[in-house]
Order: structure tokens, then C-alpha cells, then sequence
């Protein structure tokens, strides 16, 4: 196992859920970690802002948002050796829908933005000799079991990304992952009524599960990890 003590991890999405997990997870591990959520302030919850902690404004949706994210980092840090994209939404749109607005927010949220953010970090990733990419994605980036088809494809897309990030960074000690869990339990799954929330996977476990794969050399790498909290016909 990689020592990481030290090391800086941008996390998106990170004021809540599974993000506020991951945070609270690698702060216990020794990272430094840099907060990205689009009210700042929300991030007061997961972990005072503190030598180890930088709090920043971060939407997918607002141009330059993310440089500048990169760049307070750098300034606060010197260094990035870890992006992990969590940051998402979910938005109804079936095959039959004529207007395609949450079609393209849906794209530019959970595709795009994760997308833009570890292409700017990735010269910073390179020269750390071990960076770190990690996707949160999903269950529904590796089949379909429901009519929202905007969600199902930008989770497969995500995986796309992910293994065409691997291969942009392997030779320079890059690795890049997707986690795909299926039920977590978050404010975004409490209205689900086909499972009960004490079965789903919590965000703790999740972050553990990413803690690991941050963890791991280079020799390693998890291209993909499920997580599964039911059974099901495709795991």
C-alpha cells in the first residue's frame, strides 16, 4: 500500500453524501484535502477549513469554475495527487421526451464537468508519480433497469471516460478508476421505495472502498469496482 500521508485530493460533490464520506475518510487517512461544492459554506459540516482542509466554490455548470478550484489548490498546496469526481445529478428524461434540456444539464453535470476537471488536473497528476483519478458512477453505467435513460447514459459514459483516462495517464504513474455502487444511502435515495435504506450501502463503506484504491501502487490499479448492496441479475 501507497503511504499517502500528506498527499492532496480534490473531491467534487463534497458537502454532503458520499462526498462528505470520502472527505471525512481521507482527512483520517492523511491526506489534505480540497473541498469543492457549489455554497462553500456547506462544507463547514464536513470538516472545518484548517491546514489540511481548503474549502472551495466549485460548480460543474459554471465556466472557469473549475480552473479556479485549480488553482486556489495550488496556491494553498503546491501539488495534486488525487481528483475524485462525485459531483452528480439526477434528472428524469425517457427515450420519448421531446424536450432535451435535463438530456443536456444531465450531460454537462455528470460527463463534462468531471471530464474538464481531470483533464486540468492531469499535468499535476503526472508529476506526482502515483496520481489518482476516481469516478463515482454506477450501477446504471453498466445496465439499464429503469426508463431514465439520461442518467443510465451519462454513468455509462463515465465509465467510457474513465478507461480513456487510464490510458492518457498509465505511462506517467496516472491511474484511473470508476466505482459503481448501486443503492447508496443519501438524501437522493430517500424517497426510494423498492429497497429499504438500511439495505443500501452506506456512504462510510463507499468511502472505505475509495480510501483502498487510493491506496493501492501502481502495480495494482481497480479499473472498475462494483458495489452491489442487492443481488443482482448482471453481479
Amino acid at each position: 500500500m501507497l503511504e499517502r500521508a500528506g498527499a492532496v485530493a480534490l473531491i467534487s460533490g463534497a458537502s454532503r453524501g458520499i462526498g462528505a464520506a470520502i472527505a471525512r475518510k481521507l482527512l483520517s487517512d492523511g491526506w489534505r484535502v480540497s473541498l469543492g461544492a457549489r455554497t462553500p459554506t456547506d462544507l463547514d459540516q464536513v470538516a472545518q477549513a484548517s491546514e489540511t482542509v481548503l474549502h472551495s466554490r466549485y460548480d460543474a455548470e459554471a465556466a472557469g469554475s473549475d480552473q479556479a478550484w485549480i488553482e486556489e489548490t495550488l496556491s494553498q498546496w503546491g501539488r495534486i495527487d488525487a481528483v475524485v469526481n462525485n459531483a452528480g445529478v439526477v434528472l428524469p428524461f425517457t427515450v420519448e421526451d421531446a424536450d432535451e434540456a435535463n438530456l443536456d444539464r444531465t450531460f454537462e453535470i455528470n460527463v463534462k464537468a468531471p471530464l474538464r476537471l481531470a483533464r486540468l488536473a492531469l499535468p499535476h497528476l503526472r508529476n506526482s508519480s502515483a496520481g489518482r483519478i476516481i469516478n463515482i458512477s454506477s450501477l446504471s453505467g453498466k445496465r439499464v433497469k429503469n426508463d431514465n435513460v439520461a442518467y443510465a447514459m451519462s454513468k455509462h459514459a463515465v465509465v467510457a471516460m474513465t478507461h480513456a483516462l487510464r490510458k492518457a495517464g498509465w505511462d506517467d504513474g496516472v491511474r484511473a478508476s470508476v466505482i459503481c455502487p448501486s443503492f447508496v444511502r443519501t438524501d437522493l435515495t430517500s424517497e426510494v421505495t423498492k429497497i429499504a435504506q438500511d439495505d443500501m450501502t452506506s456512504p462510510e463503506d463507499l468511502a472505505e472502498l475509495v480510501g483502498t484504491v487510493l491506496r493501492l501502487p501502481n502495480e495494482a490499479n481497480v479499473a472498475e469496482l462494483i458495489v452491489n448492496c442487492r443481488c443482482e441479475d448482471l453481479y
